[in-house]
């Protein structure tokens, strides 16, 4: 088996949240990876830097893999990792690399009629999923209007973005506290700074809403310091979670051996795919830590999630799960606060071409 082609495309998909009246249009860059059998893997990841990464893919990437045997995902990794990455940086790298590993992954699962959370180790399936509702963009009356509508819906664990004033943590605090309010306390909130805290604002942060059983606090100083979160774990009862946006498994072990983090979050379109994913999940396990979905794209997280034992939850952000509705076939949806992932061989994803075709962006 050969790859006999791969490539990459941008799309900016319009996303319909509710109570919002215009959409949010999101970036993606899209993989094709094709094989002389006739098989082909789908890869996705954000659109941080896409023309970079398109080209990179087109240009680089995609002539150096032709010829390889897209089963043997860690020979090709270590290849490229060598061939265009010998000094180990992230950023556009790690994301381009994402988008053809995870192609790749469902390559092998069409090949050997698995699907690609079996093959990477089956542990679990149905898988807890939580929906990322809390928008900067909504006023705190509106996050009591849609936290209800998905209660009223079945759904347990929700998720606030917080930081809107990184200089006045009393905002973020009085909307958590009309949240909770509105939903009772059987409802599981966790909250997302987005990097955007200094150390003492997030303390802040923390000391006003640690009565109020916040599930964990995703992310919330800048640059994802490693000694900065330690520090800040130590000074609160809310648990840490980080790791989202992070290249390699490097970053993650610097986070996971410094203590900064009670819950790791690789994101397999970030980190490096499912091939660097794995190792990170390993590597928290071995500190008796479990791994959570942060940074949305759920379809292909999910996946990951299922095969490790230490796998706990799948994020359904309003806008990166809205991308997977306009651009897949009827992909995978929570209910009742799970997701069911099919035994579909590979992604079980099949691509909307039409959609990817109006979306696509030159």
């Amino acid at each position: 088996m050969k790859i006999t082609d791969i490539k990459a495309s941008l799309h900016r998909v319009p996303v319909e949240v509710p109570l919002l009246k215009e959409p949010i249009v999101t970036s993606v860059l899209f993989v094709a990876v094709e094989t002389d059998t006739g098989v082909t893997g789908y890869g996705l990841t954000r659109g941080s830097q896409r023309f970079a990464m398109k080209e990179f893919i087109n240009r680089e990437a995609g002539p150096f893999l032709k010829d390889k045997n897209p089963l043997e995902t860690e020979r090709i990794w270590n290849q490229m990792l060598k061939q265009f990455n010998a000094r180990v940086q992230t950023g556009m790298w790690s994301s381009a690399v994402s988008a053809i590993d995870i192609a790749l992954w469902d390559i092998k699962g069409k090949h050997y009629k698995e699907p690609v959370w079996r093959l990477l180790g089956g542990a679990q399936n149905p898988v807890q999923a939580y929906v990322t509702f809390g928008l900067r963009h909504y006023t705190k009356e509106q996050l009591i209007e849609v936290a209800k509508q998905l209660v009223k819906q079945g759904e347990t664990r929700l998720k606030m973005v917080v930081a809107v004033d990184p200089e006045n943590p009393r905002i973020d605090a009085d909307r958590v506290k009309a949240v909770r309010k509105a939903v009772g306390d059987e409802v599981e909130l966790m909250i997302d700074a987005n990097y955007m805290f200094s150390f003492n604002r997030a303390l802040e942060l923390c000391k006003l809403l640690e009565p109020y059983h916040i599930t964990w606090f995703e992310e919330p100083v800048y640059q994802n310091d490693a000694l900065l979160l330690a520090d800040l774990r130590r000074h609160t009862s809310i648990p840490i979670a980080a790791g989202q946006n992070e290249g390699h498994r490097f970053r993650h072990r610097e986070l996971i051996a410094n203590h900064a983090v009670d819950i790791a979050q690789p994101n397999v379109c970030s980190v490096g795919g499912y091939t660097e994913a794995v190792k990170v999940a390993a590597l928290a396990q071995a500190f008796n830590l479990p791994i959570a979905n942060g940074g949305g794209w759920p379809h292909h997280n999910m996946h990951l999630q299922a095969a490790m034992a230490n796998g706990w939850r799948v994020e359904f952000h309003f806008e990166m799960w809205g991308v997977g509705d306009k651009i897949y076939k009827e992909p995978p949806a929570p209910v009742n606060g799970w997701v069911t992932l099919p035994d579909t061989p590979g992604l079980g994803l099949e691509p909307r071409w039409d959609a990817l075709k109006e979306f696509e962006e030159q």
